[in-house]
């Protein structure tokens, strides 16, 4: 570099900053490289959050009522569930967009419990409506989660999910929604001390807690254990939302223990008789949940506790035909595909609402028991010559009578 040069920006010569870098035509100090670095990554930012896919507007925010519209098409009954929901997530997107807003009351975030029998739609509902959102949303298993040093996955392994999903786009992930499925199996396991450790039951719990109230926690980017010389990415949970659901098969004893009723036998108790023992999960409570397994500062986190119904046959039945993707609009689609057309008696349709009640499976049994009874005829279909296939009650009783399905 030739004696007397001077940066080609500021003008200062090499005696008075501390490094003086030579290029083609010019000069630069190491004062305005750095500069330029903070001037180039805040460019970038914008220009990122600009075009990112995970940008809120308040035009495009969706209204409660328009969200419950949209889980109506897809998933049948279940009105105070989606209620719940759609206020939560509406009131997510009100303070996502709060955060760009300079004011003195900071909204905070209402995380939410969904309670209810298997198959009654809760996994469902969180898929539904995340198609809806422009938020990172994602859906994690809380039974292969362990105490951090054990075998199974770290909590933090949920973040990891969510900065995924946000294509690791850190901010974007930092205003998600996680819905954590199967939360009952954390309960803790009993209630009398134990000389061995509760690694995955109140151990998973209070890691969780972190998570739930909000906290800066180092995320492996790939998932799996933590290791001292794995680079780690800082997350800040304070504003990401938390949906949980389980079916807590059993809080109904708790509830009728709290509620002093009898859940079977004749003396049903004269101060009770207006308790509909038919469905006591109307009735659920947070003290029931404490009763269940979940401990108190988990159960205080999460404020919102909603419940979802048992299903009965009519429900079952409009779930059968109803929905945008119901199960027998899918079977008719499959045959289409093969040119040909798909057509089932209303008695055939009854009679496996009949059978998944039987089974206490919820929906989900109505999937194993249609996939059972069309099996052969997708099989044989696609290679015969038939351009049209009628679907009757005999034709699925003898088809169910062929498998082990109706085994005692």
């Amino acid at each position: 570099m030739a004696k007397g040069e001077k940066c080609s920006f500021c003008g200062r010569g090499e005696n008075e900053v501390r490094l003086l870098m030579p290029g083609r035509d010019g000069c630069i100090c190491d004062e305005c490289a750095e500069q330029a670095y903070l001037l180039s990554e805040e460019y970038l930012h914008k220009k990122r959050r600009k075009n990112s896919k995970w940008v809120v507007s308040r035009e495009d925010l969706p209204k409660p009522d328009e969200i419950k519209a949209f889980l109506d098409q897809y998933v049948i009954g279940q009105d105070d569930a989606k209620r719940y929901l759609a206020v939560s997530v509406y009131n997510h997107y009100k303070r996502v967009l709060q955060l760009s807003d300079s004011d003195d009351v900071e909204i905070e975030k209402s995380n939410i419990i969904m309670v209810g029998p298997t198959g009654t739609g809760k996994t469902l509902l969180a898929k539904t409506i995340a198609r809806l959102l422009k938020v990172p949303f994602t859906i994690v298993d809380a039974t292969v989660l362990t105490e951090a040093g054990y075998v199974g996955e770290d909590i933090e392994s949920i973040l990891t999910r969510l900065l995924q999903v946000a294509d690791y786009d850190v901010e974007a992930a930092e205003r998600g929604i996680v819905f954590i499925d199967e939360i009952d199996k954390i309960a803790r396991k009993s209630d009398n001390p134990s000389i061995t450790r509760d690694v995955s039951g109140e151990g998973v719990q209070q890691g969780l807690l972190k998570l739930l109230e909000g906290s800066i926690v180092n995320v492996p980017p790939q998932g799996g254990r933590k290791h001292p010389e794995q680079k780690m990415i800082p997350v800040n949970t304070k504003n990401i939302l938390y949906i949980c659901g389980g079916a807590f098969d059993g809080i109904e004893r708790k509830i009728a223990m709290r509620l002093n009723t009898h859940v079977v036998g004749y003396n049903g108790g004269g101060s009770n008789n207006r308790v509909d023992r038919e469905n006591l999960l109307q009735y659920i409570a947070p003290q029931d949940l404490k009763a269940f397994g979940l401990i108190p500062e988990i159960i205080g986190r999460l404020p919102i506790l909603t419940y979802l119904q048992p299903l009965d046959k009519v429900a079952l039945r409009r779930i059968l035909v109803e929905p945008k993707n119901s199960i027998i609009k899918q079977y008719i689609k499959l045959f289409e595909m093969d040119g040909v057309k798909l057509t089932f008696d209303d008695d055939m349709l009854d009679y496996v609402v009949d059978k998944a009640v039987e089974f206490k499976l919820g929906a989900r049994g109505l999937r194993s028991i249609v996939e059972t009874i069309m099996m052969d005829a997708m099989y044989e279909t696609p290679s015969s010559s038939k351009k049209k296939l009628h679907i009757t009650r005999n034709y699925a009783e003898k088809k169910l009578e062929k498998t082990n399905l109706l085994a005692v």
